[in-house]
């Protein structure tokens, strides 16, 4: 006969002697209240023989009347170690339903059906120790395997009110993502009528296109570049949404009835390998100069529009209109970019002499801005311009039309706004819904700097200067000329190896011919001043134009005086005394 496992102990009623004898404190809690549950021993005397507080008890009895064996347990996870049979099944029987479930999916529907959510890892660990069962019979057929329309959408419905996830509802039913999303949106919008099924096509008698929307486009038409894309992008911007065929529908209209030109074809070949395509924002950022020939400000000459482009979203930085495409235009540009957004991991320019200035340069390096150049001949190489094509589409007919200088700087600055604004072909195709380059920009920026870190870098080209109530900014000992109508206004001086130019906003508003002296930062001279028109109003009309004065009754530039040097602090002579120092004595 074999001997006895355990060792056998008298039954005692002891507390002292319980003690000894239980292992596990959740034998102990129970032994504190048995007792009490089973028999109704007054709770007071067991206070007296547990020396556990009255409080205390009655608590634990609660817990246990409520939850039973399971309060016990001290903490959560010894609570919840276990999972209910009934829940391991279901977590078994939903992967034999849809084996592509992930863990959280799972849990998540447990979640719905239970309202305790297990972690990824039992789920795994019960999936582990259990066997699939087989499936013969599902929950639904596939979708477009349901004839009836109605019973269809009340699948999608069930599966998402059990926890079933829309990308698990698309993959079980093997339908799109975006027919499962529609399906429940009508079911959160109209309730049970949403599920019914609803003739095709829009109601008699109603459309999109009314008076208003035919105006706008043919307002939109009377640029000869934009097509049936941009079109569509515009009215959409402004809150009507047509899509671009409907556009192109009008347009044809539009042609016949009022002989508007038909827009050229862009001429796009077959997709080129583009080295320099980003996969993150404010990785490459691509600077570029387009010439503007046509315009109707015969004082300006050819202008110039510098831009600076982030290559991720396809936004534009930074743009202006510049009568030169010199240094300090550039520089201008890239100062306001970098200013708002940060620097970019790398730039991307042609081989343009102001791209690779030694100054240009210095810059890059205290930045820490690679430079990149694309191949000679490959235009396409630069994502900049693409963006000049749409700026001819969208803004040359606006600068044709432009008769003064603040016309054109609106013009480009209403093209930037709409560009940044509109939908962007290469963002048709994104899962996020981001079609705009501004929305695909959204809040990310670069490397941030501090202002003076950034005054810093171009130290050796930019300078902050007050305008002066004349509206002259003094600078190494010259008095020379910005705008009167910016006085006490802070505005910018570019210093080049030969030329001085005053901004304002990133708008020139003179320039001068200047001569360093040799080893030295002096201005040895400062002539040949060139004011430009600009966009900014003086507050009261002049009596008489500054140009009649002549050069010589005007001067934009004026030579100042040197500092004097600093004299002696030592005194010239000993203060006389008031009396004589043996007069103080009495002596």
């Amino acid at each position: 006969m074999a001997g006895r496992r355990r060792q056998r102990v008298e039954h005692t009623e002891d507390w002292e002697q319980l003690r000894l004898l239980v292992k596990w404190p959740e034998q102990e809690r129970y032994e504190e209240i048995r007792p009490l549950v089973l028999f109704g021993d007054s709770v007071f005397e067991r206070t007296e023989e547990t020396r556990t507080s009255e409080r205390t008890l009655y608590r634990r009895v609660e817990s246990f009347e409520r939850d039973g064996v399971e309060s016990l347990f001290a903490t959560e996870r010894a609570r919840r170690k276990v999972l209910p049979p009934w829940i391991r099944g279901l977590i078994v029987n939903l992967k034999a339903e849809y084996p592509p479930f992930n863990l959280n999916e799972i849990a998540n529907v447990v979640y719905v059906h239970s309202g305790r959510k297990p972690d990824v890892r039992t789920v795994r660990n019960v999936l582990e120790g259990s066997a699939l069962p087989l499936k013969i019979v599902r929950l639904f057929d596939p979708y477009h395997q349901i004839p009836d329309g109605r019973e269809r959408r009340i699948a999608v419905v069930s599966l998402h009110s059990s926890g079933w996830s829309a990308k698990a509802i698309a993959g079980y039913l093997k339908v799109n993502r975006d027919t499962v999303y529609e399906v429940l949106r009508r079911w959160v919008r109209e309730g049970p009528d949403g599920l019914e099924d609803r003739k095709r096509g829009r109601p008699r008698g109603t459309g999109k296109v009314d008076l208003r929307t035919m105006n706008e486009v043919r307002r939109l038409q009377q640029n000869p570049g934009l097509g049936a894309f941009r079109v569509h992008a515009a009215l959409k911007q402004i809150g009507i949404h047509l899509s671009e065929r409907t556009c192109g529908r009008i347009l044809a209209i539009n042609r016949r009835i009022y002989g508007y030109e038909k827009p050229k074809a862009s001429g796009a070949g077959a997709k080129k390998p583009m080295p320099f395509a980003s996969s993150r924002r404010h990785e490459y950022w691509t600077a570029d100069v387009r010439y503007i020939d046509e315009h109707r400000v015969l004082s300006e000459g050819r202008l110039y529009v510098v831009a600076i482009l982030e290559n991720h979203s396809r936004a534009i930085l930074s743009s202006a209109v510049t009568r030169s495409q010199d240094l300090s235009a550039f520089l201008s540009v890239l100062y306001r970019a970098v200013e708002r957004y940060g620097s970019p991991e790398a730039l991307v320019t042609d081989s343009g002499s102001i791209f690779l200035a030694n100054r240009a340069k210095a810059i890059y390096d205290s930045l820490g801005i690679a430079k990149h150049e694309i191949e000679r001949g490959r235009p396409w190489q630069s994502y900049v311009e693409t963006a000049f094509n749409v700026q001819r589409r969208m803004a040359d007919w606006h600068f044709a039309k432009a008769a003064s200088w603040p016309e054109i700087v609106q013009a480009h600055d209403r093209f930037v706004e709409e560009y940044n604004g509109q939908a962007h072909f290469a963002h048709l195709g994104r899962e996020d819904g981001r079609r705009s380059p501004g929305e695909v920009l959204g809040w990310v920026t670069g490397v941030r700097y501090l202002p003076e870190d950034l005054e810093r870098a171009f130290f050796s080209t930019r300078h902050s200067r007050i305008l002066d109530e004349l509206g002259y900014a003094r600078f190494r000992h010259w008095r020379v000329y910005g705008e009167e109508g910016l006085a006490r206004k802070e505005a910018e001086v570019w210093l080049q190896e030969r030329s001085l130019t005053i901004e304002y906003a990133g708008e020139a508003l003179s320039r001068y011919d200047v001569e360093i002296l040799p080893g030295s930062t002096k201005l040895k001279g400062v002539s040949r001043p060139e004011l430009f028109e600009n966009s900014n109003v003086l507050p009261q009309f002049r009596l008489f134009g500054l140009e009649a004065l002549g050069d010589g009754g005007w001067l934009k530039s004026l030579k100042l005086d040197e500092y004097a040097p600093r004299g002696s602090r030592r005194p010239t002579m000993l203060q006389a005394a008031l009396f004589p120092f043996l007069a103080g004595t009495g002596g």
